[in-house]
Parts: structure tokens; sequence; C-alpha cells
């Protein structure tokens, strides 16, 4: 285990209150926090989770998914263990409700000489909760940034005021799951709170130099209301910006949520006129097969810049620099030279161990 940031002892029997997230939980000695990752060792927070994965995998990093990031290109995707949230519809249940150190160390250098090796453009830390494991994180994108590469994250953003600077420094681009627009949503979807993640959204697009993307899970009959999507467009027009491209992606029953049916397209592209008549200028819709609802467009003249088919960039319309090339005009992003070719494969590597 490592020491971790963000604690400060608590009472007098050797206990600590974790500052990292708004749950602040208190542990006592030998004690983890709801995440599992943060653990109480002799009366000093620990990262019990330091270097351990729960795998790696080359993906496109549409799939993450970023729709204004190194568009067509390879990412290497790792995740670890633990989560501080519980949510109900969770694709990844196995492992962000695993507790404790799981599976070899990795140390960071190696990660990064794999990702430069394997013809990758970019880390990115998803499965599971990044921010839990932040300490690592910014060791991992120090050895990312240090080969020329671009660190990104995946996250549910329910991260404490004090903690945000550090974690979105550590990241080029975050995509964040705003689970629903409902405190009460939150409460029982996920054991969570809507406010913080709303004010971690506000620090990552107007205090931090991280590219921002939203991703909503839409769930039947939870959070596919219409004044609910359009509540949740308005504000990230108006807290945000227009330009911040919205995900709204298809449920399949999972985890404690097998009981409901999978989102129908018709609601899906119900909520994407709702989002685009709130202003929003990109939104995009998940796990449903049409290439019209992944092609991102020109702002400035309405030409289509991105034509993807699921995870495959089939044509790419922009100059390296991410402007148009038909009227000039400017996609907002990280567009960092040619687009890639790594189209919709997945692949698994191994990196070695530490001994």
């Amino acid at each position: 285990m490592t020491e971790a940031r963000y604690w400060q002892p608590h009472g007098d029997s050797g206990g600590v209150r974790c500052t990292l997230c708004p749950h602040v939980c208190v542990l006592a000695p030998g004690a983890a926090g709801r995440c599992g990752a943060r653990v109480n060792a002799g009366g000093r927070l620990h990262l019990s989770t330091w270097g351990r994965s729960s795998g790696f995998c080359i993906d496109p990093v549409e799939k993450k998914p970023f729709a204004h990031v190194l568009p067509g290109s390879a990412t290497l995707s790792f995740g670890g263990f633990g989560c501080n949230l519980a949510c109900a519809c969770c694709q990844n249940w196995a492992i962000s409700g695993a507790r404790g150190g799981h599976g070899p160390a990795h140390d960071a250098e190696a990660i990064a000489a794999a990702a430069l090796r394997e013809g990758c453009r970019s880390v990115a830390i998803t499965y599971n909760e990044p921010l839990i494991a932040l300490e690592w994180a910014t060791e991992v994108a120090a050895a990312v940034r240090g080969r020329g590469l671009r660190m990104l994250g995946v996250s549910a953003g329910y991260l404490a005021e004090a903690a945000r600077p550090e974690f979105f420094a550590a990241f080029d681009a975050v995509n964040i799951d705003l689970k629903a627009f409902s405190d009460s949503t939150y409460r029982h979807l996920c054991g969570a709170r809507l406010g913080p993640v709303l004010d971690t959204l506000r620090h990552g697009v107007h205090a931090s130099r991280a590219w921002i993307e939203i991703t909503t899970l839409v769930i039947p009959g939870v959070n596919d209301g219409d004044a609910e999507i359009a509540a949740l467009a308005a504000w990230v027009a108006a807290e945000l910006s227009p330009d911040v491209p919205l995900h709204l992606s298809a449920f399949h029953p999972a985890h404690r949520m097998r009981d409901r049916p999978p989102t129908p397209p018709a609601t899906l592209r119900r909520a994407r006129d709702l989002a685009r008549a709130e202003g929003l200028r990109f939104v995009y819709l998940g796990n449903l097969a049409d290439a019209e609802e992944e092609t991102a467009r020109c702002p400035g003249c309405g030409a289509a810049a991105l034509v993807r088919a699921g995870y495959d960039l089939i044509a790419c319309h922009l100059d390296d620099r991410g402007r148009c090339r038909a009227c000039g005009a400017a996609v907002p992003g990280v567009f960092d030279g040619p687009p890639g070719d790594w189209g919709g494969r997945r692949r698994a590597v191994t990196i070695p161990s530490k001994s």
C-alpha cells in the first residue's frame, strides 16, 4: 500500500477521515472507505489498490466514449478495483464492487511504454472509478505525458472540491457520467447526490484545461422523462457550454436492474431532439447502430465533420487542428494531427507486472 492524500486524523483512537469525495468516510484502524480502495493502516490513510489493474485492452477512443478526442485513434484502456458509487445499473459491477488490492501490481512507466509500443495515442483509466485512486492516476499521467501521449479518464465525478484541481490536472480529457438530473434518483440509483457532480462538471469546464464530455445512460422509467432530459440539457448549455458533447446512451439490463427493458431507439431520438432544442450543439446517441447519430457536424456550416459507423471512423473532414475543411470553423475538442485508422477493433494486451 501507498500513503494517500486527502485525509485528516479523526478522534483519539487512530481513526481517520477521508476527504477525497463527498462521502467523507470516517475509518477506524484497519477499515476501508465506501470505495474499498482507501484504507486506514496504522492511523494513516493508504491506497490499497496502488498499481493494481483489472486488465489492459486497446480500444478505439470512441468507445470511452469520446467524440471530439483524437478521432479514429487507439487508446490503451485499463481500470482498477472499487468505486465510491454503488450504481444499480453498473455494467462493470464485478470490479467496481471489489474491495482491496487484487491482481499483480504494475509500474506507471511500463504502462506508458506499452501504449507507445502498441501505437496508441493515449492512455485511458476506465472500467471502474479513477478518482478513488487519484494518487496512482497522477503518477500514470506523468509517465504517459512524458512519452508524448494524452491521458484520458472516465469518471462519475463524485469528488470533493479540494481534490478537483489535482484530478483534472491529471487528464487531457474526461468523460463524466451524469447519471440523472434528479437528486432523488442519484440517492436511490447510486447512493450519492447530484450537487457535487454538477460542481465537478463546472470545475472541469471552467477551471481546468481538460476537455470535458458527458454521458447519460437513459434508463426507461428512471431518468427518461422529457422534463428531466430537457432540464439536464438546459443546465449543460447554460452552466457549462453549448459546445460540451452530450452522449445519450441506451440502457441494457445489468447488475441489479435486470428487470427493466432496454432503452427503445425512439426514446433516445426524442431525448436527442430535446437536448438540441435546449441549445446543445453536439448530441450523440450511444449503443445504437445508426451512423447519423454518431456523426459530428461542423458548428459553422453544418457539414459532416467526423463520420462514424459504430466505433469506426469512416471519414474525417477536419484538418490536423480540428478545423472544418469546408468553412474553416473550429470543432472544439482535442485534435492533434491526422485521424487514426484503428477502427472498431478491441485487443487485450499484456504488460509485465512488477517483480
